[in-house]
């Protein structure tokens, strides 16, 4: 069963959390925030959340991405925005 759940690329990786990402993205348009796209919460996760870690599994990766703190990933947002000089 542990074969099961590797994945080949990472792109295979997205594709299996996309839903928890894209459930994410629903959450916050309730709330009246439009401006997050998928590809924000998944370099979000990847360069801040998981970044250190190794041996993730899935259910972790997409309970992060369920509890991301909002201002949290509006901040690492504004903050490569700055750095890529897209101010």
């Amino acid at each position: 069963m542990d074969n099961a759940f590797k994945f080949n690329s990472i792109n295979d990786l997205y594709k299996r959390i996309l839903p928890s990402i894209n459930t994410k993205i629903d959450d916050l348009k309730r709330e009246k925030i439009t401006d997050i796209k998928a590809d924000d919460i998944w370099r979000y996760c990847v360069n801040k959340k998981w970044k250190n870690k190794t041996d993730l599994r899935i259910y972790e990766m997409v309970d992060d991405i369920l509890n991301i703190d909002i201002l949290d990933l509006k901040l690492y947002l504004k903050d490569n925005l700055n750095r890529d000089g897209l101010k």
